[in-house]
């Protein structure tokens, strides 16, 4: 849990590096509370919404949508984790680039090639393989080695 959160500690720390460890668990836990808050705003009727104007199953009048209170309540969660997550992921994704030994506007170009028709999928997979590959070993022009506990206090 420690690794999952330490984005969150690093919040606007554009320096540095991150080991994949701390990228990947805190990629996994964006991903759970995500899943939990969907999770949430299905079972309060977001899946009425999909079935919207199709007959209803005794082929009466067409289904209208209707939201319940855990809708709103999923989808306020869902908005403000992802407002309060926006600024640590870029962070921890220009910290990653860093550990590559890659400047953090690589970011910047993938985010924009990623957003191109066609092409911006194997962007993003060629974005998502990097962020996969292992850091740069000792000090580079980003700083020490996240891995030596001797030269870098990655907990402090």
């Amino acid at each position: 849990m420690e690794w999952m959160l330490m984005p969150y500690r690093r919040y606007a720390e554009f320096s540095g590096r991150s080991r994949r460890k701390e990228y990947w668990m805190f990629a996994l836990f964006i991903t759970l509370v995500y899943l939990v808050f969907g999770g949430m705003m299905l079972a309060g009727g977001l899946m009425n919404a999909f079935t919207a104007g199709l007959p209803s199953p005794d082929g009466a009048a067409p289904v209208t949508p209707e939201f319940g209170p855990l809708f709103w309540l999923g989808a306020v969660l869902f908005a403000v984790f992802a407002l309060a997550s926006f600024i640590p992921s870029i962070s921890v994704g220009v910290r990653r680039l860093h550990d590559r030994d890659m400047s953090g506007w690589w970011y910047l170009g993938f985010i924009v090639g990623g957003a191109i028709p066609v092409i911006g999928g194997l962007i993003s997979i060629g974005f998502i393989v990097l962020m996969a590959l292992p850091g740069t070993t000792g000090t580079n022009r980003f700083g020490d080695d996240p891995k030596n506990p001797a030269g870098y206090d990655v907990f402090g």
